[in-house]
């Protein structure tokens, strides 16, 4: 189920984080058992430290540019494009810029 948006109206997505000089900010869109999808804005040189998912994450860049580490491969992503981070392999992510993104993991 989803919480802390509008069901029923029309919406853009990168509208539903804010940006906060200095910081990451999340917010938790659904929460269970099987996914989780959750909003994310980055300033720039921000980051998520290295660290593994429990499940596959497909993170959407919705606004700016990042980058993730994935194991050892580096990608840079930019409004529009989706990379998956498969389930038990490091990775980060870093703000090149300031950027919000989506993460949907699936357990």
């Amino acid at each position: 189920m989803y919480k802390n948006i509008e069901k029923q109206v029309k919406l853009e997505l990168k509208d539903q984080v804010d940006y906060l000089d200095g910081q990451v900010v999340s917010k938790t869109l659904v929460q269970n058992n099987l996914v989780s999808m959750t909003l994310f804005s980055f300033d720039k040189g921000e980051e998520i430290s290295t660290h593994a998912s429990g499940g596959d994450a497909m993170v959407t860049v919705l606004e700016g540019k990042g980058r993730f580490t994935v194991a050892d491969e580096v990608f840079f992503l930019e409004e529009g494009e989706t990379l998956i981070m498969p389930k038990g392999i490091p990775h980060a992510v870093y703000g090149e810029e300031r950027f919000k993104m989506q993460l949907v993991v699936s357990f």
